[in-house]
């Protein structure tokens, strides 16, 4: 199969599809794969690596979309990209669709076969191709944090770690799974006050084994949440349903209960947001303030440490894409059911059950698709 790796032209988005020890892998098993120039300069790779690794380097994108039977990306395609699609093209990579109801129209318009990472699932039920990006975006979360809580960037000017003879900050975490775990791990290592919350018992109970006593849970009732992000310096969104809109936990009549100059980071704002007060903001523009707090919802927060990102979701990406160019797309999701979930459009039609929810389109199988592509 023909694999095309374009650059990723999102607001500083520096990653990059395959990597060149990926396309290496792909070229051992028989593949070609065809990458834009300096597509991998954000990692810090260069054309002659990934010529070193098989690949033919091109000129332009629109090379890679005129050619390719399988695009590799990272983040979803942006406007320009979307008319370059063709009919039965496959197209691997992070879509979150269901916040992006333009996005969606022209996937289904264009007649490509869109597979999300984030909706490829484990046999238990996991996401294998999100957690890796949501384990840098939770570590980061702290960080971005921290920063925007010094005075000069508008916060509240807290130290998360605290002083001798001064309290630590207090970090509220909305969300017990994959991100939120890793924001805990970060901030419980630099000494913060860390109050992890989830609607899941089971969720709260994994956390309290793996954390003990350095991080309290408490359960995400609505009354819980009001009380404790009232008196947070930090709130991380880290809530989550698969292919779905993440649910609304902070509502604007919270804000005014708030720490003057406290900070949200919404994680979730790639789905939505978990913030009601939250919109997408860039790694150029990260933050605005909604009365006196400080919020920040860039949605490809992991492109801001691509070299980090970017070879972390290739160790999760490869094996699948490395399937799909081995069988085709048909026989690859026909025989593999979590990598079959990862289908959100085909053949015109939106094939997975919760963004075609969040959109208000028509529910389609993914087979009954698959059959009709």
């Amino acid at each position: 199969m023909l694999i095309g790796v374009p650059k990723e032209i999102k607001n500083n988005e520096y990653r990059v599809g395959l990597t060149p020890s990926s396309v290496r892998e792909a070229v051992t098993h028989g593949h070609r794969v065809i990458v834009e120039t300096n597509a991998g300069e954000g990692i810090r790779a260069t054309d002659d690596e990934y010529r070193a690794a098989g690949a033919e380097v091109v000129t332009s994108a629109d090379e890679i979309f005129v050619r390719a039977e399988l695009i590799v990306k990272v983040k979803e395609p942006q406007a320009v990209e979307r008319r370059k699609l063709r009919p039965g093209q496959v197209l691997f990579t992070y879509l979150h669709l269901a916040p992006d109801p333009e996005q969606a129209k022209d996937l289904v318009a264009s007649g490509a076969i869109a597979i999300a990472y984030e909706t490829v699932t484990t046999p238990s039920g996991g996401l294998p191709l999100l957690a890796p990006m949501s384990e840098v975006a939770g570590r980061m979360s702290i960080q971005i944090g921290a920063h925007f809580l010094e005075r000069p960037q508008g916060g509240r000017g807290v130290l998360l770690a605290g002083a001798p003879g001064v309290a630590p900050g207090r970090i509220v975490i909305l969300g017990a799974g994959v991100v939120g775990t890793n924001a805990a791990q970060v901030a419980t290592g630099i000494g913060a006050e860390v109050i992890l919350m989830d609607r899941s018992p089971e969720a709260l109970r994994r956390a309290a084994n793996q954390f003990g006593p350095r991080v309290k849970t408490v359960f995400a009732a609505r009354e819980l949440i009001e009380e404790h992000v009232s008196s947070a310096h930090l709130v991380v969104g880290a809530a989550l349903v698969p292919g779905a809109l993440a649910p609304k936990l902070v509502t604007r009549a919270m804000l005014p209960t708030m720490k003057r100059g406290a900070v949200l980071v919404d994680v979730s704002i790639d789905q939505g947001g978990a913030f009601e007060t939250s919109r997408v903001t860039t790694h150029s523009d990260p933050v605005f303030e909604l009365d006196g707090i400080v919020h920040y919802g860039v949605a490809n927060m992991p492109g801001a440490v691509p070299r980090t990102s970017a070879f972390a979701l290739n160790n999760a990406t490869i094996p699948y894409v490395l399937e799909i160019a081995d069988r085709g797309w048909k026989a690859a999701l026909g025989k593999n059911e979590q990598l079959r979930n990862g289908l959100n459009v085909a053949a015109g039609k939106v094939t997975h059950p919760k963004v075609a929810e969040a959109l208000g389109r028509p529910y389609t199988p993914p087979l009954e698709a698959m059959a009709a592509a």
